[in-house]
C-alpha cells in the first residue's frame, strides 16, 4: 500500500504507524521531473505488511518535517537525505553532518539530477583550480567533523583509524577514558562511500545484479536477493518455487560461512588462536563448496532476476560432516574459562536500547528481540524448519551463542530445501512482457548481518530509475558505542567483532 501526503500530514500518519508495531525500513529521496519527493517505507509482519508514504516537496524548498523525535532510524536517514540531496529535515534534534566529508564543499549534493562531477580536493565542481585566497563557487569546503569532546579531571581521547592493520576497512573511532574506562566513542564513517545509488541510475536491471551483490562484499546473497525481489515486484514477475527454494538454500550457505569465521575470530581476539585457525579451516571448506555450487566463492551468480542458477546442489554427507566439527569448537571454546570469561558481561546491549535504536539481525536476537524477516517476509515457505534463536543476555557472549545456534538452524534449513530441489538447474521465471513498463517494488530479506531492504523504481523503458538499499549495518553501528559505555578500552577489539557491521553497507 502506498499514500500519497501532504507535509503537514507525515507526522501523524507516521505515529500512527509506528504505533501500530510497524518499523521504518527505508527513506528514499527523489529528484524527478515533478520535482523533489520523499518516501517513507513502514514494515510490519507477520503478516507481511508494507506501507509507504510519499511526500511531494516544493523545488525552491525542499523541506519536510522531521521524523527523529518518533524514530531514531529516521533521524539518520534524513541526516543522510540533507547530506546527498539537499532536503532539509525542519526541526532535526541533531542537525550535524552524517555522509558529508571534510574536502566536500558546501553546497553541492552529489544525488540531485543535474550536479556537476565530484569535485578534487579545493576545486569546486566543474571549475578550474581555484586561484589562492579565493572561494570556489560551490563555497568553502566542509572542513573538519564536530567531534563532541568529554572534558574532566583524568579524561584523555584515543583516536583509532580511519586506517587501520590488517585488512578491516577504514573507520575514525574516538575514545574518551578515564584510565582504561570508556566513557564515550564517536564512530565516523563513510570513508568508503561509493555512491552506490547513483551508480544504480540508468541501468538495465541485469547490470544493475553485479553491482547489488558488491554492496557489502561478504552479503552477495542477501543483497542480491532483495534487489532480485524488488524488481520481480516491479514488473509482476512470479518466481517458479524451484528457484525459491535454491534462493532460500544459497541465503543459509551465505549465513554459515559468514559466522563461522566470526566464531573463530571472536575467540582469537581472546588469545584462542588454535580455535579460529580451526574455524578458518571450516571457512575455507565452505567457501570451496560455494564455488562448486555457484562458480564463485562468495555465491555470486547463484540468485538472478526471475530465478536462481546452480551448478550443483551441496552435499549433505560434507555439510553434516562441516556441522559436526563446529559443533566441537563451538563446546571446546564455551568450555575454555579464559573464553567464557570474557565474554560473559561484556559490552552489554540492553533490549529497551537495541529497540529504541532499531536494531536488527543477530544484535537484536542477542539483546531479546526476535526480530527476522524469514518469518516477518518470507519469500517461500520453510515448512516449520525454521527456528530463530534468541538471547537476552545482550553481552558477547549472547552474540555469540546466537551465532551458533543460528549455524545448526542453517545447516538443518539447506538439508531441507537440497531434498526439495532434486537437481541443480537454472529456474527461471517467464520474463516480463515487454510492456512492463514503470513500477516500484519492494524486496526484504534476512541477510546473515539482519534485514536488509531494497526498494525499486523503473523507469518507462525498464531501466533504473531509482534503487536505494540499506544494510542492516545502518541500523546496528549507533548501537556499537551504546554497548561499549563503562567497556574497557581492550574489550573495544572484541566488542567490534561480535558485532561485525559491514562499512561498505553503510557507506553506500
Amino acid at each position: 500500500m502506498h499514500y500519497v501526503v501532504r507535509s503537514t500530514e507525515l507526522v501523524p500518519r507516521a505515529e500512527e504507524l509506528l504505533t501500530a508495531g510497524h518499523r521504518l525500513a527505508l527513506i528514499a529521496a527523489h529528484y524527478d521531473e515533478d520535482g523533489p519527493r520523499v518516501v517513507y517505507l513502514f514494515v510490519s509482519g507477520p503478516p507481511d505488511t508494507r506501507v509507504e508514504l510519499h511526500v511531494r516537496l516544493r523545488p525552491d524548498r525542499p523541506e519536510v518535517p522531521s521524523l527523529a523525535h518518533l524514530s531514531f532510524p529516521a533521524g539518520r536517514f534524513e541526516r543522510e537525505m540533507r547530506d546527498l540531496f539537499g532536503i532539509v529535515p525542519l526541526d532535526h534534534p541533531l542537525p550535524r553532518r552524517l555522509v558529508r566529508h571534510f574536502h566536500w564543499p558546501r553546497g553541492w549534493y552529489p544525488m540531485r539530477p543535474t550536479v556537476p562531477r565530484h569535485p578534487a580536493p579545493g576545486q569546486a565542481p566543474g571549475a578550474t583550480p581555484a586561484a589562492s585566497g579565493t572561494v570556489p563557487p560551490f563555497g568553502e569546503q566542509e572542513g573538519p567533523y564536530p567531534f563532541l569532546e568529554v572534558e574532566g579531571e583524568g579524561v584523555y581521547e584515543i583516536p583509532v583509524g580511519p586506517v587501520h592493520a590488517g585488512l578491516i576497512e577504514p573507520g575514525h573511532f574516538r575514545f574518551s577514558v578515564v584510565g582504561e574506562t570508556i566513557l564515550k566513542l564517536k564512530a565516523r564513517l563513510w570513508f568508503v562511500h561509493k555512491g552506490v545509488e547513483k551508480l544504480f541510475q540508468g541501468r538495465s536491471v541485469p547490470a544493475g545484479l553485479p553491482l547489488a551483490e558488491r554492496i557489502s562484499g561478504d552479503t552477495a546473497v542477501g543483497h542480491a536477493l532483495a534487489y532480485c525481489l524488488a524488481i520481480e515486484e516491479a514488473t509482476g514477475t512470479e518466481v517458479p518455487t524451484e528457484a525459491r527454494h535454491a534462493r532460500a538454500m544459497l541465503l543459509e550457505m551465505e549465513r554459515v560461512h559468514n559466522h563461522v569465521a566470526d566464531l573463530g575470530m571472536l575467540c582469537n581476539d581472546v588469545g584462542h588462536g588454535i580455535l579460529n585457525a580451526h574455524t578458518q579451516r571450516l571457512r575455507e571448506q565452505l567457501l570451496r563448496l560455494n564455488r562448486e555450487i555457484t562458480g564463485h566463492r562468495l555465491l555470486r551468480g547463484g540468485v538472478v532476476p526471475g530465478g536462481a542458477a546452480l551448478r550443483t546442489l551441496p552435499d549433505p554427507a560434507r555439510l553434516k560432516a562441516i556441522g559436526e566439527d563446529i559443533r566441537e569448537i563451538t563446546a571446546l571454546a564455551l568450555g575454555h574459562s579464559t573464553v567464557r570469561d570474557r565474554f560473559t558481561g561484556t559490552a552489554t546491549l540492553g533490549a529497551h536500547a537495541a529497540r529504541e535504536i532499531g536494531c536488527l539481525g543477530y544484535v537484536a536476537r542477542a539483546s531479546g528481540l526476535a526480530a527476522d524477516a524469514r518469518i516477518a517476509h518470507p519469500f517461500t515457505d520453510y515448512d516449520g524448519h525454521l527456528n530463530v534463536p534468541v538471547h537476552d543476555g545482550g553481552d558477547v557472549l549472547a552474540r555469540f551463542l546466537v551465532r551458533a545456534e543460528e549455524i545448526d538452524t542453517s545447516l538443518a534449513l539447506i538439508e531441507h530445501f537440497t531434498r526439495l530441489l532434486f537437481a541443480p538447474g537454472t529456474f527461471l521465471a517467464a520474463p516480463p512482457g515487454a510492456d512492463a513498463g514503470s513500477g516500484t517494488g519492494v524486496g526484504l530479506v534476512e541477510g546473515w548481518r539482519g534485514t536488509i531492504a531494497t526498494r525499486v523504481e523503473l523507469a518507462s523503458d525498464g531501466t533504473l530509475a531509482r534503487v536505494k538499499p540499506v544494510d542492516p549495518s545502518f541500523f546496528n553501528w549507533p548501537a556499537l558505542p551504546v554497548a561499549l559505555a563503562d567497556t574497557i578500552v581492550p574489550d573495544f577489539p572484541l566488542t567490534n567483532k561480535s558485532f561485525n557491521l559491514s562499512y561498505a553497507g553503510n557507506d553506500l
